[in-house]
C-alpha cells in the first residue's frame, strides 16, 4: 500500500478523520496477514515508510506507524504519505533436543549427585 493521506478534511472532526486513517492501516494489516504464506516461509514482514510526501519518508516498523501519525497530526500536516509493503520471511526454529536425550541427561546428573 502506498498512499497519501489528508489529515483534514471539510465536515469533519480531525479526530475523527485520525481514527479513520488508523483503522484503514490496521484493517490493510490484518488483511495481509491473514493471506496464505508461500512455501518455506514463517511469517509476514512489513517494510513501512512513513513521511510528509514520497519523496521525504522515514523507514519504520509497522508498529511505529500509529505513532508517527499521531505526531503529525499535532504538528498540523495536511496530509501524510504512508508506504507499507508486505513480504514473507523465513525464520529458523529453535531445535529442542528430543525427549530421550533429555531423559539421559536427566538420569546422569541424578547419578553424579547421589
Amino acid at each position: 500500500m502506498k498512499k497519501v493521506f489528508k489529515l483534514t478534511a471539510q465536515n469533519k472532526k480531525p479526530e475523527r478523520v485520525l481514527d479513520s486513517i488508523k483503522y484503514d492501516i490496521r484493517r490493510y494489516l490484518k488483511r495481509e496477514r491473514k493471506k496464505k504464506l508461500p512455501e518455506d516461509t514463517t511469517f509476514w514482514d512489513f517494510e513501512c515508510a512513513f513521511g510528509k510526501n514520497s519523496d521525504d519518508k522515514q523507514e519504520m516498523n509497522a508498529s511505529e506507524i500509529i505513532t508517527a501519525l499521531d505526531k503529525a497530526s499535532e504538528a498540523s500536516w495536511d496530509e501524510c504519505y504512508i508506504e507499507i509493503i508486505s513480504k514473507a520471511v523465513t525464520k529458523e526454529r529453535k531445535v529442542e533436543p528430543k525427549q530421550e536425550e533429555k531423559s539421559e541427561e536427566d538420569s546422569q546428573a541424578q547419578s553424579e549427585e547421589a
